[in-house]
């Protein structure tokens, strides 16, 4: 192995020199949380594995002195056993950590001993602090957030996943808080205000998994069958919200140890409710941290989508500690293997533990997400190569997290449900308190199954994109081609090897092959008897939207899945596909949009949520685009008429028996037609309001319809009629409920007056709104888009030291940038942003731009059909619905 002789040469690195190993690390922290500071100790026992005068970490925003470090190493019992470091230097553009000890340090084991102070930062992440309200008095939390790279922010360490230790951790707090860690309390000493907890030695992990929470909690607690103690800890006096999510806990606990075969390695399990967190929710080994909003259900105020959101995020988060914790990725390439499982594994927990909720069709909500950002040319693959740490936040997306979902989820229906429960079981325990790479569980799945995985896998993880199968009938053959899809229409390269299935005629006739050249041709005949129905029957591609794919039907195909979906023949997933394969085509220019409205009238009777949820956010972005490409055409009337079937038959009011997902359609359905300016709507939603601004336990305001009122309130507001936006401020200000303030932050930007559209955006900048909510307002109206983007240019300085310095930063250019269909728009964001780009903001930027030239090709294209009179079929639909739902 080379010996590196100059610090020069540790500059720059991916990662970090294997010269050192840690093995454990005594980790020692006394946080002051009056003045935000806290000193520590770490001794890190490591072993010496090459030649080498120098000990290379990582360490940020930590003050580390040189005669705060000394290197022991135990040869014999000489005088010069204990060394300090000739120099020590931070390079703070790595946060690295080089100690200089001028002689070669011996091979074998050593102990490195660094003292060292920081700050409690504002930032969410690292060691930080999050503040809370008890007895009307403001008190601080010191907590934890170490993923993806930011554990070098509380103690200097090897901050990488492979490099794997176990932790002795002990606190000094002061004696009236709970502090908690990864491992139960040992031992707690009280002298005077302060005490001392130590914490029993963890097992092996990374250091992304290490966890520390101190403040004011109260907790609720059970008990799993095999006698693992669980609690969620919330602020004082809110530990009912919390017990729906410890009862989800435990019976998921239960479900992977018996789904991964193996039981779960820690004594106990804490999780706790954070009230200022940058992320929803992090996996820390047996301390799994939450927004408030992603752990607590409380009847008064929470959405029957809170109590889903609780279900999923804890599910996620638990198979973290098999699926990330246990077993963990070797480098952060491999980030998707721990993300895109855990997303697609809480799906199938919530699905067993609740059946009724049909989970698995709303993940599609999910899945279409992930298509739309893969279909950018300036996406990246699944396995993306990380050279720097400051690239990380970057691929903290849907492609990490939905599409790896998703290609898991076409890999589990091609090869089965039990093969590959069997595989998982086996790679668990193969790589137990270990390290793994994509490859890994493919070699698993592949000795299981006999299947090619492998070969299969990597058309999927290692190129960006996928592909669109165009299929067409002649001569009663289906004649298939693939290519990559992209959302700009633009050519583009790649090659999949694409597990088709596909139904003819009836989900009885079905027909499953892997299609791994760019053409194929199949014999109807092979899939139906009968002559007669060959030249009427149906032909759907990706049953029940199990592949990462598109598909387009030649005319004759599409004109009879049209006739399937008007007389119910398929099924909702089958229904949502088609519909956002169509529209993605559409908006690349392969379609038109006069075929568009043909298929969307197939869908005015449509009731199921998963695929109306779908039409609902193509119903906003036609909304937008056409408002570009025609000034002042309407679309309003359209959705009106295609949201008002199912909004008639939901109602306003919740009904005895009804289902899981008709619940939440409600809400769904009642903002859109706000959003449209339904008259009758907006009427409703007021009366309910002033209902609520004067009782607010009053039941004509069901927290699922909230949202839809405040939408609707917000609409009707101007300069010269504030009164709802003042009302909602006063309900914000006046909830202690995370959830409330998050609907009310959510709909403040709806208004169409610019000026009160900018009020709102200040305010989210406002010491009222935790600096996690602010991207929740972000989501403007259609009228408020171009007040946004000079507000974000006006203030991006601030935005950009607030967020900057983590992935939250995002949020602000794609929810701000994206929206626009306009070239002038994108070369002006291209121009400001300039000289303000840097490698956080850098894909995202490059994403967004891409989305406004997509949005504005396909505004010139729909111009020019306008122009040809081949669409306009928002001719003005009168309102004469006299139905008051």
């Amino acid at each position: 192995m080379k010996v590196m002789v100059s610090m020069e040469e540790f500059k720059g690195q991916p990662r970090l020199p294997k010269f050192a190993v840690p093995k454990r690390y005594d980790i020692k922290l006394k946080p002051n949380l009056t003045t935000c500071k806290f000193a520590g100790s770490v001794a890190i026992e490591l072993k010496i594995v090459a030649d080498t005068s120098f000990i290379v970490l990582n360490a940020a925003e930590l003050s580390i002195g040189t005669t705060s470090v000394s290197f022991t190493h135990p040869a014999a019992h000489s005088s010069n056993s204990k060394q300090q470091p000739l120099k020590v230097d931070v390079v703070e553009e790595d946060e690295i950590l080089v100690l200089n000890f001028g002689d070669t340090l011996p091979i074998g084991l050593g102990l490195l001993t660094i003292h060292f102070q920081g700050s409690l930062n504002d930032k969410m992440k690292g060691f930080y602090i999050s503040t809370y309200e008890h007895n009307d008095e403001k008190k601080n939390m010191a907590v934890t957030q170490f993923k993806p790279d930011d554990a070098r922010r509380c103690f200097p360490c090897w901050d990488e996943p492979a490099c794997k230790a176990t932790f002795k951790i002990t606190l000094d707090v002061p004696s009236e808080l709970v502090a908690r860690s990864n491992m139960p309390i040992i031992e707690e000493k009280v002298v005077g205000d302060l005490k001392t907890v130590s914490y029993q030695e963890s097992p092996i992990m990374s250091t992304y998994s290490v966890a520390i929470v101190v403040g004011l909690f109260d907790y609720v607690e059970h008990l799993t069958s095999d006698g693992v103690k669980v609690r969620v800890y919330c602020q004082v006096g809110k530990v009912n919200p919390g017990k729906f999510a410890l009862d989800v806990a435990v019976r998921t606990l239960e479900l992977y140890e018996e789904y991964f075969a193996m039981p779960y390695s820690l004594p106990k399990l804490d999780m706790v409710a954070i009230p200022d967190f940058a992320f929803g929710s992090m996996e820390n080994y047996g301390l799994v941290t939450y927004c408030e909003t992603a752990l607590l259900y409380d009847v008064q105020h929470s959405t029957t989508a809170d109590k889903q959101r609780v279900v999923i995020a804890v599910a996620h988060e638990l198979a973290h500690q098999w699926f990330g914790n246990l077993v963990t990725m070797e480098w952060r390439t491999h980030l998707w293997l721990n993300e895109g499982f855990a997303t697609w594994v809480s799906y199938l927990a919530a699905d067993r533990l609740f059946p009724e909720w049909k989970v698995w069709t709303q993940f599609l909500d999910d899945y279409t997400e992930g298509l739309g950002m893969d279909g950018l040319r300036e996406s990246h693959p699944i396995e993306v190569k990380i050279n720097h740490a400051s690239e990380i936040d970057e691929i903290i997306d849907s492609i990490s997290y939905i599409k790896g979902a998703s290609v898991i989820r076409m890999l589990q229906s091609y090869l089965g449900a039990d093969c590959f429960q069997r595989s998982l079981a086996s790679y668990v325990k193969n790589f137990a308190c270990s390290n793994a790479k994509t490859e890994d569980l493919w070699d698993a799945l592949e000795e299981e199954s006999g299947e090619p995985v492998n070969k299969l896998m990597n058309s999927w993880t290692k190129q960006k994109g996928y592909p669109v199968v165009s299929v067409k009938v002649k001569y009663q053959k289906l004649e298939f081609e693939q290519s990559r899809f992209l959302a700009s229409g633009s050519h583009g390269d790649g090659q999949w090897i694409v597990p088709i299935t596909l139904c003819c005629g009836s989900y009885d006739a079905r027909k499953n092959f892997l299609l791994q050249t760019n053409s194929e041709t199949l014999d109807m005949k092979e899939l139906m008897s009968g002559e007669s129905n060959l030249a009427s029957a149906w032909v759907k591609l990706n049953v029940d939207q199990t592949g990462f794919y598109r598909v387009e039907y030649d005319e004759d195909l599409e004109a009879r899945l049209r006739n399937a979906i008007e007389n119910k023949y398929l099924s909702a997933t089958d229904r949502l596909g088609i519909l956002d394969d169509s529209f993605a085509l559409c908006m690349a220019r392969q379609k038109s949009f006069t075929s568009f409205l043909e298929l969307l009238n197939a869908y005015k009777e449509e009731l199921e949520y998963t695929v109306l949820s779908n039409l609902i956010k193509i119903s906003y972005k036609v909304d937008r685009i056409t408002a570009d490409a025609a000034p002042g055409s309407s679309v309003a009337s359209f959705f009106i008429e295609l949201f008002l079937h199912s909004a008639m038959k939901l109602g306003w009011e919740p009904k005895t028996g009804e289902s899981h997902l008709d619940t939440m359609l409600r809400g769904k359905v009642l903002t859109a037609l706000a959003v449209f300016g339904h008259d009758l709507t907006l009427k409703e939603a007021r009366r309910r309001f002033l209902a609520f601004l004067d009782d607010r336990s009053t039941p004509l305001l069901h927290p699922d319809i909230r949202k839809a009122v405040y939408v609707a309130v917000m609409r009707r507001v101007s300069t010269s009629n504030r009164f709802g936006y003042e009302s909602l401020l006063r309900v914000y200000r006046e909830t202690n409920s995370s959830q409330e303030k998050a609907r009310i932050l959510s709909s403040l930007t709806s208004s169409p007056d610019p000026n009160i559209t900018l009020e709102a955006l200040n305010f989210l900048l406002s010491s009222e709104v935790r600096t996690q909510d602010a991207v929740l307002g972000l989501a403007v109206s259609r009228e408020g888009r171009e007040t946004a983007w000079s507000w974000l240019k006006n203030y991006w300085e601030h935005i950009s030291k607030t967020w900057g310095s983590g992935y939250l930063i995002t949020h602000f250019i794609n929810s701000i940038v994206s929206p626009f269909a306009s070239f002038e728009k994108a070369e002006e964001i291209q121009e400001f942003f300039a000289s303000r780009t840097n490698s956080k903001i850098a894909r995202t930027l490059k994403q967004s731009i891409e989305r406004v030239h997509i949005n504005a090709y396909w505004a010139q294209s729909f111009r020019i059909e306008l122009q040809n009179h081949l669409a306009w079929p928002f001719e003005r639909i009168e309102q004469t619905y006299c139905v008051i739902l």
